[in-house]
């Protein structure tokens, strides 16, 4: 079946009592997969959708890895059409979006906000298939003033150039900056390689008087602070 079968007149109860449900607690009391069906049922006015979002979750696990799945690998899923996968795709970008937004208006320096901080690049970034080295400016109260994705490497490496990060973070008057990267691998745990890039990257900052706030690395099962665990 596609995307524009016919209305099953059958349902529309079923569909009332779920936008209401929805209304009631803002989602929080729902599952996964009926929170999915809720929001499939916008973008799939014609059919029953609450096989599609059980569906979806049976292959990739979670609502954060539905929206967040290849769109490829979407497509697979009987009942998924481009509009469907658009759509999917606008709720990931708009929790990106969020994220970014509340952290970058937080009045609080970084460091009260660390958990901000990771939500954000965990949500921007541990779903990639290859590593991305980013960067996070800081203002002269440690609070966040922008970004930028510096580079995109391969699934396991990804090129971080201390005088580039230096060029970036004088033409952003930064006063400090916070570099994150990715493991795709699922593992955060830093690389001998990534040490060795900190400390160098830290000595050509801190030689313009610019301070490397922390370095963390990503994945979708954690991540790893150098400033925590020592490094920096």
């Amino acid at each position: 079946m596609t995307e524009n079968a016919k209305p099953n007149l059958s349902s529309e109860g079923h569909r009332h009592r779920v936008r209401e449900r929805f209304l009631r607690g803002g989602g929080r009391d729902m599952a996964d997969y009926e929170l999915l069906e809720a929001y499939l049922m916008i973008a799939i006015p014609r059919r029953d959708v609450k096989p599609i979002a059980k569906a979806l979750i049976a292959k990739f696990g979670s609502f954060a890895d539905v929206i967040n799945a290849p769109q490829s690998e979407l497509l697979e899923v009987d009942g998924i059409g481009e509009n469907s996968v658009f759509a999917l795709k606008m709720v990931s970008a708009a929790a990106v979006r969020m994220s970014w937004e509340q952290l970058k208006g937080a009045d609080l320096p970084v460091i009260g906000n660390m958990d901000m901080l990771v939500d954000y690049c965990r949500m921007s970034m541990c779903y990639q298939d290859v590593e991305e080295f980013r960067i996070i400016y800081l203002n002269s109260k440690n609070q966040v003033v922008d970004q930028e994705i510096q580079q995109k490497g391969t699934i396991n490496h990804v090129s971080i150039h201390p005088r580039e990060v230096v060029r970036a973070a004088l033409d952003k008057k930064a006063c400090a900056v916070i570099m994150v990267h990715n493991h795709p691998t699922g593992d955060a745990t830093p690389s001998k390689a990534d040490v060795e890039v900190t400390k160098n990257v830290k000595a050509a900052l801190e030689s313009m008087n610019i301070e490397l706030h922390d370095h963390v690395v990503i994945s979708r099962y954690g991540y790893y602070s150098f400033r925590d665990g020592g490094l920096i």
